[in-house]
């Protein structure tokens, strides 16, 4: 790259515009990520409880996101999984937690296990304690591709259901 005759307005265009990089030998690049790590360890000393809760509302959100939209569908990555995610990263126990949205103890317990669904009711609780950090369109995305998981593969059901339905149409599209 010629840089010749560049002002220095342009030398700063080109640098936020790319990312010149250096091949490391590995030596190199594992002092690179040993000091990387330390810088990552320093900054995060030094950051308020606010900021630190903020830090990982916002990578919640975002991993509640990706894993929305994302085709993929991921058994362990359910409701009640991030549920409890949500849980452990505001460091509240479950009573506490379901006495803040004003649910018995039980339910959270049922809907943390996936042995229940949540209403619509308990996913807007779950917005407004968040104070509209995760929204409750994230809790219901996600529900809902747990549901359409399960309506697509499960044959027992269409199974079940078939001795129901009579005179089917004779065309298939």
């Amino acid at each position: 790259m010629r840089l010749k005759g560049l002002t220095k307005k342009k030398l700063a265009d080109i640098g936020d515009n790319y990312v010149l990089t250096e091949k490391l030998s590995p030596g190199q690049e594992a002092l690179a990520r040993k000091q990387l790590a330390e810088a990552r360890k320093r900054t995060q000393a030094e950051m308020s409880e606010r900021e630190k809760l903020i830090a990982n509302l916002l990578q919640l959100k975002f991993r509640l996101e990706d894993y929305i939209n994302n085709k993929e569908f991921d058994e362990q990555k359910t409701f009640g999984y991030f549920l409890k995610e949500y849980l452990q990263l505001i460091h509240k126990k479950r009573n506490e937690f379901a006495a803040e949205i004003d649910i018995h103890e039980t339910l959270l317990s049922q809907l943390i296990n996936n042995h229940r669904s949540p209403s619509d009711n308990i996913m807007i609780r779950l917005e407004l304690h968040s104070n509209n950090s995760i929204p409750a369109t994230y809790w219901y995305k996600l529900v809902e591709k747990q549901k359409e998981h399960y309506i697509g593969t499960n044959k027992e059901l269409r199974k079940a259901e078939k001795k129901f339905v009579r005179n089917r149409i004779k065309v298939s599209v």
